[in-house]
């Protein structure tokens, strides 16, 4: 039992582990980006478009990474080149992809493709417990494992790293230390935006390969809350979306034993949780447990350096 639902914990906080590594990256630099949503979204059916169109899978996390990449690009003009509202920004590419992606993923409603298989890792998915849950996944899944721990490394152990995080605490001291300020921002929205839409790709690829309209079904909401539990830190992104991959987990596996809780109660769960936690993670924000970005949000113009 614990180790189906433990299984089932990874698998369901995969997808929001993606978006939420992608916002870190976003906000590490100083932009806040309210379109997570919206670009798993475009990630999820480019992802699905491109494997049904080539057969292929690696085309189809790319078009995936691609299509994410390209809609945040419209996010950093508006919001780096131009200095335009980021919230107001944010929202609006939430709205674009919940659009854009009815409009062309009509037609594809339905349709399934031969998704991610799992890949045994020898001798180590036979470790009791953790084995199945941790060694015996999909490849996208061992990409994210690998990811959390490059975004880490970025960020604390390289130059690069150290110029992203300079940026997004202090921009002016950055741009005085030669650090092109809209150059590491413009970057780590786009790119950042394209780890997202691989989010949304393993929902249709390897969760449920097929087209459903709207399958994001608010995590990448949950995201955006799991960036600010999480401090910052990649590693403890993984934990937050573990956490909440349990909770899903658990809220279907309640539905399947046929307890007389309700469904909608269940569903709801997730969620109820999202709010918790924004609290308490604002709540220690206040209190300066937090690692925040000094520059989160604020616009940056050389002209207006004093």
């Amino acid at each position: 039992m614990l180790e189906i639902l433990l299984d089932a914990t990874v698998r369901a906080g995969t997808p929001i582990l993606f978006a939420t590594l992608g916002a870190i990256i976003n906000e590490r630099a100083g932009i806040i980006n309210l379109g997570i949503e919206g670009l798993m979204l475009i990630g999820a059916l480019a992802g699905f478009a491109g494997t049904s169109l080539s057969g292929s899978l690696l085309v189809g996390v790319l078009a995936a990474f691609g299509a994410a990449f390209l809609a945040g690009s419209i996010h950093a003009l508006i919001t780096v080149q131009l200095r335009g509202n980021q919230i107001v920004s944010g929202l609006a590419l939430t709205m674009f992809g919940v659009g854009i992606t009815a409009l062309f993923g009509k037609g594809m409603v339905g349709l399934t493709i031969v998704g991610f298989k799992r890949v045994a890792i020898p001798g180590l998915s036979q470790l009791p417990i953790i084995g199945n849950a941790f060694f015996n996944q999909d490849l996208l899944i061992y990409f994210s494992f690998i990811l959390v721990f490059l975004i880490w490394y970025f960020l604390y152990r390289t130059r690069w790293g150290l110029g992203l995080r300079s940026v997004g605490e202090n921009p002016a001291a950055a741009d005085t230390c030669g650090f092109s300020v809209s150059t590491y921002r413009f970057l780590a929205v786009t790119i950042g935006s394209g780890f997202v839409g691989i989010g949304g790709a393993y929902l249709s690829l390897a969760s449920t390969p097929m087209w459903i309209e709207n399958m994001t079904a608010g995590r990448g909401w949950i995201a955006v809350a799991l960036v600010i539990f999480a401090g910052w830190s990649s590693p403890r992104a993984m934990l937050g979306a573990y956490l909440f991959g349990g909770i899903t987990a658990m809220q279907l596996r309640f539905q399947a034993m046929g307890t007389t809780v309700s469904a909608h109660i269940l569903q709801m769960l997730p969620y109820f949780f999202t709010l918790l936690v924004l609290v308490i993670s604002t709540i220690r924000l206040k209190k300066g447990a937090g690692q925040q970005p000094e520059g989160l949000g604020l616009p940056y113009d050389r002209e207006d350096r004093k």
